[in-house]
C-alpha cells in the first residue's frame, strides 16, 4: 500500500494574506494586465491559478513517491467524467475555503460569485461520468495510486435549451475560455493507427509475427488535471486525451491557393475530440464512436506501458503493478490494444501475452438492457482496426472452444456467448473474456448479470462476477453542496464523518431530540428557499418554497419512467381542476435532465412535460397547490442546488432496468425521502433506512420477469383502471398540448399497445404512494424524524466505500 506523501516545501503559503498577493501577481505576471483593466474572468483565473500553485508541489512529490515505492497503480478507464466545477471542490479539499474568501473581500469579490465563473466541464452525460468523479475524489483521499483517463473533449456533451417546450441542443464551449486547471504535456503525444492492413512475417523459429501497415495516423496528445485528496497531500492525475493532426498545415496545397484543403486533415483530425457521444445512427457517426474509444484506449495503454517500462525490461510482473479498470463496455477495446501491443512491438508469445492481460483488466457493467450492450459492425471494426479484429478473432476462438467444452451439446449458449456472431463485435462478451473480474454495481444488478444477462458466462467463470454497490462523495455532495446541514452534523458528532460516512450513523439518537429536528427543519427551509430562487431564476416559475419540493432529476430515458410522473401529474391536475378545494398539500414539481439527440421517445417526454406544465401554472384553480418546472441544461452544479432543497426523491425506473443509480443516494444523504421501485441501489437504501422511512411501490424485477413471460397486455390496465382510462383520454384527447392536439398520440399508442416499461401496470400503485407522502408530509415532525434517519442509515453509499471494495477485492491493493 502507498505510504502518503510528506510535504517538505510549500512553495505557496496558505493565508490569505500570500492568496491575495498570489491572485494579483497571476493577474500582473501571467496576464500582463493591472486590477482596474482585469475582467471578472480574470480574477476568476488568476484566483484558479493560486490555487493550482498551491497544488502543484504535492502533485509531483505524489508522483515522485509513487516512482519511489514501486507502487501498484490503477488505472481508471472511461469514455465520461463529470466532474463539475473543480475550485469549490479544491478549496474544500485543501481547506482553503475562509481563507480565499478572506484574500477576494478586499479585491472586491465574493468567493460565490468567483466560483460561478467556472463552466462545469463537459465530459459526462450522466451517472456514468459522475460516478468516476466521485471515485477519482475517493481514491485521492485515501491515498490510492489512481489514474483516471479519458478524453478532453473540446465541446462535451451539449447545452441545452428548451424552445417552445423542446430540447434544443446547442454546442457546451466550455473550453472556450481555457482551462486554468489543466496543464498541456506535449511531451506525453503518442501516435494512434487507423485503417491500414496486417502483413504476416514469418520467423526462423516458426513463429508467425504480424505488422499492422499503411495506417492513418493521429496524435493523441495528453492534459493533465489534478485531483487533490481531502486534507492529506495526495493528488492523483486525470489525464485527458486531446486529438491532433500528425500534420496540422500542408504547405504544398496552401500555395496552390487551396486553403481549405490545406486545414482539412488537421479538421477532419481532431473531430475525434470534439464531442461527446456523437450521433452513432449513421455509418460516419458509428464510425466516429468507434475511433474515440479506440483513440483514447491506445494513447492510455501506450502511457501506461511506458511508466512501467521506465523501472523495467521485462513483462513478468506487470499484473502486479498494474491494474486497469473499464468502466463499461466504451474502453473493452483495450484489451486487444494491450495484446497488440505485447505480441508485435514486444515480442511476447500469445499464451503470455493473453494471462498478462487477463489478470490487468477488470469490467464494471453498469446496465441489463441488452440494447446499451455495444456492438459493432465486424466489417466496419475490421476496416478501421484490421489487427485487432485478428485478435478478436482469436479470442473468440478460444472462447468458443472453452464454451464447446463446458456446454457440450448446447451450440445455442456457444453462440451466446460468442464474441464474434451475426455480423457483430460484442464489446460486453470482450471485456467479461479479457478481464479477471466482473462487476455489477449493485446487489440485484448482479443477480440479474448472474442469473439472466451472462448466466452463460456466469456458470462457466462463477469466481469472476462480483458485486460493489455504488457509492458518492459526501465531500461533494454534502460538504460542497450542503454547507448548513454539514455544519450541523459536525457540530453535532465532529468532522470524522468527511471521511468515514458510517459515523453517520451517531446523528440517530438525535432523531428523537426535538431542538435538533428544529434547527434540521430549518436547514431544509433555507435550502428550500434557496432552491425556489433558483428555479425561478431559470425557467421563470415561481413556485412555493413551504410546498412539497418533489423532485426527478436524471437522464431522460423510457426506463427511468418520468413518463410515468407524467401521467401522475395529469391525474393530479385532473382531480384539482374538478374540485379545487380537494385537502391535498402544496406540490412544487421538478424535472430536470438531457435526452441524447437522436433519442425521439426522450425528447417528446420533454415536450409533454413542458406542456403539463404551462397546463398546471397558468390554471389559477390548481396552481395554488400543484406546480410544475423542467430546469434545463442540467449538470453538476445544477445538482448542488438540487438535492439539498429536494423534500421527495423520484427514484421510479421499472425494477430490473436500473442498475443503481447514485441520485438516490445523493438525495438520501441531503435528507430527502425517497418514492420508488425495488430497483438498483433503492433496496440497499430501503433495507438500510427501514421500511417506515421510505415510500416503495409497485412491481419487483420478479413481478416484471413473470408478467412479460406471461404475455402482459397494458390495454387491460386501461379497461380496469379508472385512473389509467381516465388519463389516458385526456391526453389523447388534445388538451395537453392544445396548439398541436396528436402530439403524443404516439405515446399513447405504444402504452396501450406495448408498455414495454411498464407504466401502466404500477400506475396506481404509484398513486397510492404518493398519497401516502401527503400524509406523512403533513405530520411535520414525523417527516423530519424520517429525513433525519435517512441521513443517519445512508452512511454506506459513500465512494470511500465502493473504492475501498474494489481495492481489497478487485485491485488486491
Amino acid at each position: 500500500m502507498f505510504r502518503g506523501y510528506a510535504l517538505r516545501n510549500v512553495r505557496r503559503a496558505s493565508q490569505a494574506d500570500s492568496l491575495k498577493h498570489d491572485i494579483t501577481d497571476h493577474i500582473t505576471f501571467t496576464l500582463a494586465l493591472d486590477r482596474g483593466t482585469a475582467a471578472d474572468r480574470d480574477f476568476y483565473m488568476s484566483a484558479a491559478w493560486s490555487i493550482r500553485d498551491r497544488i502543484a508541489e504535492r502533485w509531483a512529490g505524489t508522483q515522485r513517491q509513487y516512482r519511489e515505492q514501486d507502487v501498484k497503480r490503477v488505472y481508471y478507464l472511461s469514455l465520461e467524467f463529470l466532474m463539475g466545477r473543480t475550485l469549490g471542490n479544491a478549496l474544500i479539499n485543501l481547506d482553503l475555503t475562509e481563507a480565499v474568501q478572506e484574500a477576494l473581500d478586499p479585491l472586491g469579490y465574493r468567493l460565490e460569485d468567483i466560483e460561478s465563473m467556472e463552466p462545469d466541464a463537459g465530459l459526462g452525460n450522466g451517472g456514468l461520468g459522475r460516478l468516476a468523479a466521485c471515485y477519482l475524489d475517493s481514491m485521492a483521499t485515501l491515498e490510492i495510486p489512481g489514474y483516471g483517463y479519458g478524453i478532453r473533449y473540446e465541446h462535451g456533451i451539449f447545452r441545452q435549451q428548451i424552445v417552445e417546450g423542446r430540447q434544443v441542443e446547442l454546442p457546451d464551449n466550455w473550453l472556450h475560455d481555457d482551462n486554468p486547471w489543466e496543464i498541456a504535456r506535449p511531451d506525453r503525444t503518442y501516435a494512434v493507427k487507423f485503417y491500414g492492413r496486417t502483413e504476416a512475417e514469418g520467423k526462423p523459429n516458426g513463429e508467425v509475427r504480424f505488422r499492422w501497415v499503411d495506417t492513418q495516423d493521429v496524435k493523441a496528445m495528453a492534459y493533465d488535471t489534478p485531483i487533490p485528496g481531502y486534507r492529506n497531500n495526495t493528488v492523483n492525475t486525470l489525464r485527458l486525451w486531446a486529438a491532433k493532426a500528425t500534420e496540422a498545415f500542408d504547405l504544398a496545397d496552401f500555395i496552390r491557393g487551396d486553403y481549405l484543403a490545406a486545414v482539412a486533415a488537421k479538421s477532419q483530425t481532431e473531430t475525434i475530440s470534439k464531442v461527446l457521444y456523437p450521433p452513432d445512427d449513421t455509418g460516419s457517426g458509428k464510425e466516429l464512436r468507434i475511433k474515440q474509444q479506440y483513440f483514447f484506449v491506445s494513447a492510455t495503454i501506450q502511457d501506461i506501458i511506458r511508466r512501467y517500462l521506465r523501472e523495467r525490461k521485462t513483462f513478468t510482473d506487470f499484473p502486479d503493478k498494474v491494474q486497469i479498470q473499464l468502466n463499461d463496455t466504451h474502453p473493452a477495446v483495450a484489451i486487444p490494444e494491450l495484446m497488440r501491443l505485447l505480441l508485435d512491438e514486444h515480442g511476447l508469445g500469445w499464451n503470455e501475452a493473453w494471462e498478462i492481460s487477463r489478470r490487468t483488466f477488470a469490467y464494471t457493467n453498469h446496465t441489463v438492457l441488452p440494447e446499451a450492450l455495444e456492438t459493432w459492425s465486424i466489417d466496419l471494426f475490421g476496416r478501421l482496426l484490421p489487427r485487432h479484429l485478428q485478435i478478436i478473432e482469436e479470442i473468440d476462438r478460444r472462447l468458443r472452444g472453452r464454451a464447446e467444452e463446458r456446454f457440450a451439446g448446447a451450440p445455442d449458449r456457444v453462440e451466446r456467448m460468442a464474441i464474434l456472431s451475426h455480423g457483430q463485435v460484442r464489446m460486453a462478451s470482450l471485456a467479461i473474456a479479457g478481464s479477471h473480474t466482473i462487476n455489477g454495481v449493485a446487489a440485484l444488478h448482479t443477480r440479474i448479470l448472474r442469473e439472466r444477462i451472462f448466466h452463460d458466462f456466469y456458470e462457466l467463470w462463477p469466481d469472476k462476477f462480483v458485486s460493489v454497490t455504488n457509492g458518492v462523495t459526501q465531500r461533494r455532495w454534502m460538504l460542497k453542496a450542503n454547507p448548513p446541514l454539514s455544519r450541523l452534523i459536525t457540530h453535532t458528532i465532529g468532522d470524522e464523518w468527511v471521511t468515514d460516512l458510517t459515523r453517520l450513523e451517531e446523528l440517530e439518537k438525535f432523531a428523537a431530540d426535538e431542538d435538533f429536528r428544529t434547527v434540521w427543519q430549518t436547514i431544509k427551509e433555507v435550502n428550500k428557499k434557496e432552491l425556489a430562487r433558483v428555479v425561478e431564476r431559470i425557467t421563470g416559475v415561481s413556485i412555493n418554497p413551504a410546498a412539497i419540493m418533489d423532485v426527478q432529476v436524471k437522464r431522460m430515458h423510457e426506463y427511468k419512467r418520468q413518463l410515468l410522473n407524467v401521467l401522475r401529474l395529469v391525474h393530479q391536475y385532473l382531480e384539482l381542476r374538478d374540485n379545487p378545494s380537494l385537502d391535498v398539500l402544496p406540490r412544487a414539481v421538478l424535472f430536470a435532465g438531457k435526452a441524447a439527440p437522436t433519442y425521439w421517445r426522450a425528447k417528446q417526454v420533454i415536450k409533454m412535460i413542458n406542456c403539463v406544465a404551462d397546463l398546471v401554472n397558468r390554471d389559477a384553480s390548481v396552481s395554488k397547490k400543484l406546480q410544475v418546472a423542467f430546469l434545463p441544461d442540467y449538470n453538476v452544479s445544477l445538482a448542488e442546488k438540487i438535492f439539498p432543497g429536494s423534500d421527495l426523491s423520484e427514484q421510479i425506473s421499472t425494477a430490473g432496468y436500473e442498475a443503481s443509480g447514485t441520485g438516490n443516494m445523493k438525495f438520501a444523504l441531503n435528507g430527502a425521502l425517497t418514492i420508488g421501485t425495488l430497483d438498483g441501489a433503492n433496496i440497499e437504501i430501503a433495507d438500510a433506512v427501514g421500511k417506515d422511512n421510505i415510500f416503495i411501490f409497485g412491481l419487483d424485477a420478479e413481478d416484471v420477469a413473470r408478467r412479460k413471460d406471461a404475455g402482459y397486455h397494458p390495454q387491460l390496465m386501461y379497461e380496469t383502471s379508472p385512473n389509467v382510462r381516465r388519463v389516458i383520454d385526456f391526453i389523447r384527447g388534445g388538451a395537453v398540448c392544445p396548439d398541436e392536439p396528436g402530439l403524443f398520440d404516439g405515446i399513447i399508442e405504444d402504452l396501450l399497445e406495448h408498455d414495454r416499461f411498464m407504466l401502466l401496470a404500477d400506475f396506481d400503485a404509484y398513486l397510492e404512494a404518493q398519497a401516502k407522502v401527503d400524509v406523512a408530509y403533513r405530520d411535520q415532525d414525523r417527516w423530519t424524524r424520517m429525513s433525519i434517519l435517512n441521513v443517519a442509515r445512508c452512511g454506506f453509499f459513500s465512494s470511500d466505500r465502493s473504492v475501498k471494495e474494489y481495492a481489497e477485492r478487485i485491485w488486491k491493493l
